[in-house]
């Protein structure tokens, strides 16, 4: 049976994450179970907003929990999501089943140029200010599993799909607590993303 997988697509707001993910949805055999899940439609439905520090703190922790909840059902979970902190997507990475980090890396003007959503139109007059790239930081990965020029590069689609199809969990990891272990655990610690 096939191990589950999160791919989180991270990059700056309107790099092409949604766009990627969708493309490697469309590439994925139809005998694969596969559920995309964007950031700004779970924001959407948890009525968050707002961009700051807790909301957004709490929308990635919402996030990471339902991808590994889903990938530990034998699926392939496609997130695209800013997650701007490493330590968001980090926290992604210790509760998934499998996951894959795909850096979304397009040059923050031409984000600006292609912003259907006028977002950093609103930062840049204040109406916005802790959009990642522009008024809150976004750390780019240090070392990601996978670098994508754009929404459209049509060779790290491919690379993606192939990863996804060879994704195994991490050696050592039978026997490892489900994810609903995992996340208590962070919780008896004290970790709810906001450390």
């Amino acid at each position: 049976m096939s191990t589950g997988v999160v791919v989180w697509f991270t990059g700056l707001p309107a790099s092409g994450k949604s766009t990627l993910a969708e493309r490697v949805r469309d590439r994925i055999s139809p005998g694969r179970g596969c559920v995309l899940l964007d950031g700004d439609a779970v924001r959407d439905l948890l009525g968050a907003d707002r961009y700051d520090p807790t909301d957004r703190d709490e929308l990635y922790r919402v996030l990471r929990e339902l991808a590994a909840l889903i990938a530990e059902q034998h699926q392939v979970v496609l997130v695209a999501a800013t997650a701007p902190l490493r330590m968001h997507r980090d926290l992604a990475r210790a509760i998934a089943p499998a996951f894959l980090e795909v850096w979304v890396r397009t040059p923050l003007e031409e984000c600006e140029q292609r912003d259907t959503k006028g977002l950093y139109a609103r930062a840049r007059a204040g109406d916005a200010p802790m959009l990642p790239g522009v008024g809150a930081p976004y750390e780019s990965p240090l070392a990601p599993d996978i670098v994508a020029d754009g929404g459209l590069d049509e060779e790290a689609v491919g690379i993606i799909s192939r990863r996804i199809q060879t994704a195994r969990a991490p050696r050592g990891t039978r026997g490892r607590p489900s994810s609903r272990d995992r996340r208590a655990r962070h919780r008896q610690t004290g970790d709810r993303s906001s450390s």
